[in-house]
């Protein structure tokens, strides 16, 4: 009994540290596409005239991101 016990433990403690970092690669994957977001925001304002700046998020999608005409 004791160590059928002990076996759960250490299984619930390996779950839990499996889930800890999956969470963590998600905090990231979500931080590096924050990242590239503004990089791509930067580089659209360098490139857009001011004018059109209010539509500046509109220039920083990729074409499969915008909307169809």
């Amino acid at each position: 009994m004791r160590g059928e016990g002990r076996k759960k433990q250490k299984k619930k403690q390996k779950k839990e540290k499996m889930i800890e970092v999956k969470r963590v690669v998600e905090e990231w994957k979500i931080w590096d596409e924050k990242e590239k977001v503004a990089k791509s925001e930067a580089e659209a304002r360098k490139l857009v005239p001011e004018k059109s700046h209010r539509w500046i998020k509109v220039f920083s999608k990729k074409q499969s991101e915008r909307m169809s005409t």
